[in-house]
């Protein structure tokens, strides 16, 4: 009984922590601000978002490369 209260009072102080964390500001996550003029801000965010969309492009092929070696696997081993 103590151990389930125990869980159960983890997991609601796990949710309003959560709930805080994801109510701060939005400004608060904008790291660069592109909208500025001459001062270079622009081509930095330009470069970030290229970041971010190859690592989200090599992501999926890397996870879909997972699946097909996975499928194949489970083929060859339903042989």
């Amino acid at each position: 009984m103590v151990r389930s209260a125990h869980r159960v009072l983890v997991l609601v102080t796990l949710v309003v922590g959560a709930v805080l964390l994801s109510a701060v500001p939005a400004s608060a996550q904008q790291l660069v601000d592109a909208g500025k003029e001459g001062d270079g801000s622009g081509g930095l965010a330009f470069v970030l978002f290229a970041v971010l969309v190859f690592i989200c492009g090599g992501a999926m092929f890397f996870m879909d490369h997972v699946r097909r070696r996975r499928l194949r696997e489970e083929e060859d081993a339903s042989r």
